[in-house]
């Protein structure tokens, strides 16, 4: 099998923006009467906004209705949206990477970020003509370790390749970026490999969670790094 398309995470992947998460929700739920700590944080990553919240609420002993939620959420993305505007937090190296792969492969991103905040970086950041398409929340009815999102993601890719002509991939030729346990576990419970990214947390826990491999820093990864570690009879 040959690798052929490339699907990526955004938050912790793409966008260096985990800590601002953390800080922003940090003192949204704390004017709620919610401590969240970094365990917790790490603890719930995967999850969208939505469910996030009413975890958070769940694990205080409180409940939340949609409408709490919603104010909730929207104010952790205004928050969230004044914090990166004028300096994207991008991962160094990114773009480039970005670049390189959109050549060689199908590049897609499945995230549980809502899609007007992965719009708002790609658009900024001139890196949207790199994708074929996106999977975000906002299409999906569960989150991550759930593999629903990887599954529409690689259907995503696979008829974007088609209407270019290409034959029908197999899952063996959709390799994901993830940098969070939920991430891997649910690729590789919608049967595709995972490349992990330790920007997060360990290569341990990334390999342990299924990661096939595992890098440090994506400017080391070439297409042909890709197809080396991935290609297989």
């Amino acid at each position: 099998m040959v690798v052929r398309a490339i699907l990526m995470d955004f938050n912790g992947v793409i966008i260096n923006d985990e800590p601002i998460q953390m800080k922003a929700y940090q003192e949204i739920l704390s004017s709620e009467g919610i401590d969240l700590t970094e365990e917790d944080y790490l603890a719930s990553l995967g999850m969208d906004d939505r469910t996030f919240v009413a975890s958070a609420f769940e694990r205080a002993g409180r409940t939340i209705d949609g409408a709490k939620i919603d104010e909730v959420t929207k104010a952790k993305l205004a928050m969230w949206r004044e914090v990166v505007a004028d300096d994207l937090p991008i991962f160094e190296g990114v773009e480039e990477f970005i670049a390189k792969m959109a050549r060689e492969f199908t590049l897609g991103i499945v995230s549980m970020s809502g899609r007007n905040e992965i719009e708002f970086v790609l658009e900024k950041s001139g890196l949207s003509h790199h994708f074929a398409g996106i999977v975000s929340a906002d299409d999906v009815s569960k989150c991550k370790p759930d593999p629903e999102a990887f599954r529409l993601g690689f259907k995503m890719l696979d008829a974007a390749r088609n209407s270019r002509g290409h034959m029908p991939m197999t899952h063996p030729e959709c390799v994901v970026i993830e940098d969070s346990p939920p991430g891997v576990a649910g690729a590789r419970t919608a049967d595709l490999q995972v490349l992990g990214v330790a920007n997060t947390v360990s290569e341990e826990v990334l390999r342990n969670a299924g990661a096939r491999a595992v890098a440090w820093d994506l400017r080391d990864w070439m297409p042909e790094s890709i197809r080396l570690v991935f290609n297989h009879n």
